[in-house]
C-alpha cells in the first residue's frame, strides 16, 4: 500500500480545526494513520471505472412526496395551549436550548 506524505504540521492543523489537544505520541500515530488512509484512497484512482454507473442509492428507498397544503382545523388557540405542559402569554413555553 502506498502512503501519502502527511506532515506533522498537517496533523496539528487538523487538530486545531477540530479543537483537539493531542500529545506528541498521538500526533505521530495520526500522522502515520492519515498517511495510510490517504494512500489507500489514492489506490482507488487506479481502478478502471469506465462504464460503471455511479451508485447513489443502494437500498432502493425513495422519497415519498406530498403536497405541502394547509389543513384547516376547528381547534382554537386556547384549546391547543391547554394541551401544552406550560404556556406564557398565549405561547407554548419550552426549556431553553443552548
Amino acid at each position: 500500500m502506498t502512503t501519502t506524505s502527511v506532515t506533522r504540521d498537517d496533523v496539528l492543523h487538523l487538530a486545531q480545526l477540530a479543537s483537539l489537544q493531542l500529545t506528541d505520541d498521538e500526533v505521530d500515530a495520526l500522522q502515520a494513520d492519515i498517511g495510510n488512509i490517504l494512500g489507500y484512497v489514492a489506490q482507488l484512482d487506479e481502478l478502471d471505472t469506465e462504464g460503471v454507473e455511479p451508485t447513489y442509492q443502494v437500498t432502493d428507498l425513495e422519497n415519498v412526496w406530498r403536497d405541502d397544503a394547509v389543513r384547516l382545523s376547528n381547534v382554537g388557540r386556547q384549546e391547543l395551549l391547554a394541551l401544552a405542559p406550560d404556556s406564557h402569554k398565549n405561547q407554548i413555553k419550552v426549556p431553553k436550548v443552548l
